[in-house]
């Protein structure tokens, strides 16, 4: 194992964050020395990041606290076109004003993470590739950028070979992203001063492209460094959960669900875990991690709690915490908890109970929600319910106001009359 002099890349070592590193010896001499800018692009795609993106978020947290500079790329120009790596079709198209307002949505979490009100050396920046790209001369940009690339080489490409496996098609305007991108990097470079790009590996082809067309045009030397694609031990992919995406946004993803995801890690997972997604120090989480039987459960809830008030601020992480001991311990209810607002009038006349559990969001369908019910996993106020026509109103209402319903242990909703 490499011995790093840079505290940015022990950091990483140490934690897991390390995949590939374009060149190890130049980069920490490089960061060991001086202050440095790196990037990472974050394209948007939805109003939302989800948990799938922490690792690359968390990257960028450590890079500013070793002191370097981070800069989270927004691609209000790359958006336009989507990336295609490892994807099996082409993304849906999004208008410009689509774009920019899942930019205006997602700015508001990397805040939480990253410092922008620092100096002018390390203060992180927060910069829109539209910047440069909408207002490209497309025979200027051929001439001057696209000279550079070689199909051939394009084609040797993983994140592209794939694809082409599978005999889908990749299209012109897809093909074209790699090199965007990589014109991002000299641009930053150009205009920032920006040395390293960071993302997950299958970025790397992307990345390389990059530093060998800063190469060509004339930056100084550049710098790659990729992350592991994470799966859970079980092999389910980082950011997805039962019920689908775990959202950044609170607006999307209450901070109890948010809280609930982690709660739910496998056993397996939480030192891995506790060191990529939370900030502890290492030796606590080397203590952490010699806990078993029961008391890993309480690790969980650590592990929980510190992710969640990173993004959600303390006092929703704590009140997260309360709101699961109360109605999994002491089996009660929480105002905390997520709800679902249903018109008065409805729940007089008595609404379907698979319609309600797939307007609380605990299935996709009327079809998923059968099969919940017929497997025995839905509950009304604490009671199995087996009749899948059952009607559900204003009689199952508590004293609180409320119907609670649940689907298994673990996911509980307010039905709630307005």
């Amino acid at each position: 194992m490499t011995k790093f002099k840079s505290d940015f890349l022990r950091t990483m070592q140490e934690r897991g964050f390390i995949h590939q590193i374009s060149d190890e010896s130049g980069l920490d001499d490089l960061l060991a020395k001086e202050s440095v800018t790196a990037y990472i692009g974050f394209d948007p795609t939805a109003p939302s990041l989800h948990a799938g993106s922490l690792i690359q978020i968390m990257m960028l947290h450590w890079f500013q606290a070793t002191g370097h500079r981070p800069i989270s790329l927004m691609g209000g120009g790359t958006g336009m076109v989507g990336d295609p790596s490892f994807k099996e079709e082409a993304r849906q198209l999004m208008t410009v004003d689509t774009i920019e307002s899942n930019i205006a949505s997602i700015k508001r979490v990397f805040a939480n993470y990253l410092d922008y009100d620092k100096g002018p050396k390390d203060g992180a920046l927060m910069i829109n590739n539209a910047e440069w790209l909408r207002s490209l001369n497309y025979l200027e940009f051929l001439r001057d950028v696209g000279r550079h690339f070689s199909v051939n080489r394009m084609l040797s490409f993983d994140s592209v070979k794939t694809r082409l496996d599978r005999e889908q098609s990749l299209s012109f305007l897809e093909f074209n992203y790699m090199i965007l991108q990589a014109y991002d990097f000299v641009e930053l470079a150009k205009r920032y001063d920006c040395r390293l790009q960071m993302g997950g590996s299958d970025q790397w082809g992307n990345i390389i492209n990059g530093i060998d067309l800063g190469h060509r045009m004339g930056t100084q030397q550049l710098y790659a460094l990729t992350s592991p694609l994470l799966t859970t031990s079980s092999g389910a992919k980082m950011g997805k959960s039962a019920t689908g995406a775990v959202w950044l946004n609170s607006e999307m993803l209450s901070a109890y669900d948010f809280w609930q995801y982690w709660r739910n890690t496998e056993d397996a997972d939480v030192p891995r875990f506790l060191k990529l997604y939370t900030t502890l120090p290492m030796d606590e989480i080397g203590r952490l991690a010699t806990l078993g039987g029961s008391e890993i459960n309480e690790v969980k809830k650590i592990l929980a709690t510190e992710v969640t008030a990173i993004l959600h601020g303390r006092e929703a992480a704590e009140q997260a915490a309360e709101t699961a001991r109360k109605t999994f311990e002491e089996g009660g209810l929480s105002d905390n908890l997520p709800s679902v607002e249903i018109p008065a009038a409805e729940l007089e006349a008595g609404i379907g109970l698979l319609s309600l559990i797939v307007r609380a969001g605990l299935a996709a369908s009327n079809g998923e929600a059968r099969r919940h019910v017929q497997g025995g996993a839905v509950k009304i106020n604490d009671e199995a319910v087996s009749d899948e026509r059952l009607a559900i109103g204003s009689a199952q209402m508590t004293g609180d106001g409320v119907i609670k319903l649940s689907l298994g242990k673990k996911k509980h909703i307010l039905v709630r009359a307005i």
